[in-house]
């Protein structure tokens, strides 16, 4: 289920010390970009975050929930977006530090793909 017009309005604000930030829908999910670099994906209201190699151990305390994943042939395959815990919604702040991790992650990820991680922005919604 893509995010609510609220959910996303409130990322869009809250997300926006990290740089353009815009959302597109893809996948019945809705993938969170910031200047044009997909940092989350949000599901039924929920916001996923990127993770890799380098900013696993930042978020740690997300790694209690299970995987942003989807099933394939019968079999379930986690993604590298983990579920940012609810009280970093009351810690705006915080929110931008997991956020700000999260988006270095994508632009590693980027970049081991051989993509541009910016100047290519998304749907503006």
């Amino acid at each position: 289920m893509v995010a609510s017009d609220n959910f996303a309005e409130f990322l869009r604000e809250q997300l926006a010390p990290l740089g353009r930030v815009t959302m597109r829908r893809m996948f019945g999910k809705t993938g969170v970009f910031c200047d044009g670099v997909m940092l989350g994906m949000v599901t039924e209201n929920t916001l996923y975050v990127r993770v890799d190699d380098h900013n696993r151990a930042a978020f740690q305390e997300a790694a209690s929930h299970p995987p942003l994943n989807y099933e394939k042939q019968g079999s379930s395959i986690d993604l590298a977006f983990w579920r940012v815990p609810e009280r970093l919604f009351d810690e705006p702040d915080e929110l931008v530090t997991w956020a700000r991790a999260a988006l270095a992650a994508a632009h590693r990820v980027a970049a081991k793909r051989g993509r541009a991680t910016s100047g290519r922005a998304s749907n503006p919604r």
